[in-house]
């Protein structure tokens, strides 16, 4: 247990992805003792594994600004820039907090360098796209702290407020649309990104002015913004997955092994378990 906490504090840590021989020498292990441990750490989500680099995984995502902030927005950032491209909007990446959304990336265009990129803001549920999404798909009952901001705000969550619907065809559809509800004349659509489980991880939200989600338009965005959510789900639940490199036999023989496998009491006292 203290390797596995010592290895995700190490990458936890660091303001950049790093390599398996950075993390062994931080934390005082053989290399071939980290990646042992690492392989578990992948698997459950607590690291992500990106090529030959470390990132904190999900699992941590959730946890942790830091580490959202850090190596989510690293990971996504590609995805942004090309969506951003796609539909010349604005283009923003959010993950939940206690009780409402942090935007912690933006990609925005010149020609929308009127509107707020809204870069660090936490942002309610009752007013944005981004922070609809997430909690629609939450779990009925985690959605306590987010609709307590939209009660005290004045929703009575009940009868003709709209929020519930709102939720409900977000939950429903998969897309949160939001026009006029923040600023008159800006509008947005975002849709979550979600782990194997299906809770929120991230959402990705487009944001333009409101005349330019008028139909078709707004199909066409709807499409892109599908696409690239998708992208990134693909990319998180890879990294989530991916297995690292096995280490050489000179580094397995260092580390108290040899190729054909333990070596007595120098064995990885941690239990090597099969796929769940």
């Amino acid at each position: 247990m203290d390797k596995a906490l010592d290895l995700i504090e190490a990458v936890a840590r660091s303001d950049r992805p790093v390599r398996l021989s950075e993390l062994a020498e931080e934390v005082g292990l053989h290399r071939a003792t980290a990646y042992r441990v690492l392989l578990d750490l992948v698997r459950r989500g607590w690291v992500l594994r990106a090529g030959d680099h470390y990132l904190p995984g999900t699992v941590a995502l959730q946890l942790s600004h830091a580490s959202a902030t850090r190596s989510l927005a690293a990971v996504a950032r590609p995805v942004l820039e090309d969506l951003s491209a796609r539909t010349g909007m604005m283009v923003n990446l959010q993950v939940l907090e206690s009780d409402r959304s942090r935007v912690i990336d933006v990609v925005r265009p010149s020609r929308l360098e009127m509107i707020s990129d809204l870069r660090d803001s936490m942002l309610p549920v009752h007013r944005f796209a981004g922070p609809l999404a997430l909690v629609a798909a939450l779990a009925p009952e985690a959605r306590g702290p987010y609709l307590r901001q939209a009660q005290e705000a004045g929703h009575t969550l009940t009868g003709d407020d709209p929020l519930p619907a709102d939720i409900a065809q977000a939950e429903r559809t998969g897309y949160a649309l939001e026009r006029g509800r923040n600023e008159k004349l800006i509008a947005s659509i975002s849709r979550a990104v979600t782990s194997a489980k299906g809770t929120p991880i991230c959402a990705l939200t487009v944001v333009g002015p409101d005349a330019e989600f008028e139909e078709p338009q707004l199909t066409e965005v709807a499409r892109a913004l599908h696409e690239a959510t998708a992208e990134l789900q693909r990319t998180l639940t890879v990294l989530s997955s991916d297995t690292p490199p096995p280490p050489t036999a000179a580094e397995r023989q260092s580390d108290g092994r040899t190729a054909a496998g333990p070596a007595g009491p120098a064995a990885d006292p941690l239990p090597q378990r099969g796929p769940e």
